[in-house]
Parts: C-alpha cells; structure tokens; sequence
C-alpha cells in the first residue's frame, strides 16, 4: 500500500504548522511518517515556503497540480468548500490533490484514508493507491 499526502495552506504558513498537522494526522490514523511516498497541493502553492520546507524536511518529493486538474476529484470530496473554490476553482486542495497524485503515480484509482484535517492555517488529507 501506498501512501500520499495533500496538503492546502494559506500564503506564509510555517514549515512548523504544517510538520504538526501530518504528523497528527498519521498518528491518528496509526500511519509511521516514512509510509508516505509524496506530498501534493496545488500549482499556485508550488513555491510556497512551507510547503517547500516540509518536503525537504521530511525528504519527499512534491508534485503540484492545477485547479483544472483537481477540480474531477470534486465528487470524490469528503467536504467541498466554497472558499477553496472561490480562491482556487476547485473545491478542495488537499484531497483533490491527494487523489490525483495517488492515481497519477500509480496508475489506478486511488481512496481517501484520511478525510479532510483541518486547522486555523492548513488542511491535510491522505490517498492511497496500489
């Protein structure tokens, strides 16, 4: 089993945020951090600082996608949010983006695991795939 984050967060959230929301996210999913392979958002997060910073932290690669690209996994959302489409066209980064890395690396459909998480500054889902 494979398994990839999502993540979505609003401009300058710290790297600091972000390491503890994935990482109460997979404790309590009962997920080990080295059994996530990847981490996804969307291509207007691509330079986001971070993000950027947790991947090199955490030592794996992140893939962004467009909203064009995100926006087919809208019926697959656990929670669609009229503020994410508003800023982003499409109604959910962090799953969306969970399940198009999910199935672009592996080919084949992928599921949630771990619905929406959510804090003040950053959102969080994890896919599986294989």
């Amino acid at each position: 089993m494979t398994y990839v984050v999502g993540l979505g967060c609003q401009r300058g959230c710290g790297v600091d945020t972000l390491l503890a929301l994935f990482d109460t996210a997979l404790a309590e999913a009962g997920i080990e951090r080295q059994r996530v392979t990847a981490l996804a958002s969307i291509d207007r997060k691509q330079d986001e600082p971070g993000l950027l910073a947790l991947a090199r932290l955490l030592e794996l690669p992140l893939q962004c996608f467009s909203a064009e690209q995100l926006a087919v996994y809208a019926d697959r959302l656990s929670h669609k949010s009229a503020v994410a489409f508003a800023h982003t066209g499409c109604y959910g980064i962090a799953e969306s983006a969970a399940l198009a890395l999910a199935e672009h690396l592996y080919s084949g459909s992928a599921r949630l695991l771990v619905t929406r998480k959510k804090t003040a500054q950053a959102t969080f889902a994890l896919a599986c795939a294989g």
